[in-house]
């Protein structure tokens, strides 16, 4: 039990350790994630102000400065939090004697690095695809991804907030697609990580960019607006659930686009009803919400 406790702790300083030594660029600046968010989020928010589809919203538009501190939240407060549980659940699984090799589907130790991260980019990004489309479909994890459709006006921030059971939703989902994948280099993630964030925060900005006949592969900011529809096709439980890929939705058939111009009313029936506040936010999800009559 002591060996366990102690791995429980050491996680957790590692990882508040490693956060703290990225604030003060004392980290390799390729596996700088503190600092690499910021010049992602400034970059797209630059854009946004430059080129913005939307010309009435303004540049610090609503709840603009709640979704820049879920972007902190989720991806440092919270990983920082969690880091000692996701060791102990790894503790526990070689103590059973399972390993990442027991999962492994295909072999790509072979390739080239390029290719390996291809691969990688792609299996994770169906996961993260098909768990999008769970949130959507069961009213339990609904409750909880209501908080990140309850945006009322889109923009790059947009992309992490999210409830933090979302987290716990994702994370095995996308540890089991890296374990499938035998003789993948995990170092090399950091180029997959970098890429993830910057089209996230691309598809949730206020820009107008459809890409061409590359949008039948790649997730836009047109495409994505949609998926954040107030109002959804009849008897939908939602649209373009694509992460950077849209690639699944044109195969799977839940791609839907009726125009671009970027003025449609975003949300959900009942958004009113989620807490304005990052710490009603918090606690959201974990009671059914009461149906009016």
């Amino acid at each position: 039990m002591e060996k366990y406790i102690n791995g429980f702790i050491d996680a957790f300083l590692d990882n508040m350790n490693w956060t703290w030594n990225s604030i003060l660029f004392e980290v390799p600046w390729y596996t700088n994630y503190f600092w690499g968010l910021i010049a992602i989020s400034l970059l797209i928010w630059g854009l946004e102000v430059v080129f913005p589809w939307r010309k009435e919203q303004s540049a610090f538009r609503k709840d603009f400065w709640l979704d820049g501190f879920y972007m902190f939240f989720n991806f440092f407060i919270f990983s920082i939090a969690i880091s000692g549980f996701y060791k102990l659940l790894s503790a526990f699984f070689d103590s059973i004697g399972v390993s990442g090799d027991s999962f492994t589907i295909i072999n790509i130790s072979g390739l080239s690095m390029w290719i390996q991260l291809l691969v990688f980019f792609v299996i994770l990004d169906f996961v993260q695809w098909f768990t999008h489309v769970l949130l959507h479909k069961f009213p339990l994890l609904w409750r909880f991804h209501k908080i990140h459709h309850s945006v009322k006006e889109m923009g790059f921030a947009a992309h992490l907030r999210y409830h933090w059971m979302e987290n716990i939703f994702y994370k095995p989902l996308k540890t089991i697609g890296v374990m499938i994948l035998g003789g993948f280099e995990p170092e090399q993630a950091y180029i997959v990580h970098f890429l993830a964030i910057a089209i996230g925060h691309f598809n949730h900005a206020n820009i107008k960019i459809t890409w061409g006949p590359l949008k039948y592969i790649l997730n836009n900011p047109v495409m994505h607006l949609y998926h954040h529809s107030y109002v959804l096709p009849e008897n939908s439980y939602g649209v373009n659930f694509g992460i950077s890929l849209s690639l699944w939705d044109y195969i799977f058939k839940t791609n839907y686009i009726p125009e671009d111009s970027g003025t449609i009313e975003i949300g959900f029936p009942g958004d009113e009803k989620v807490p304005k506040s990052f710490f009603g936010q918090l606690v959201y999800g974990f009671r059914k919400s009461k149906k009016t009559k």
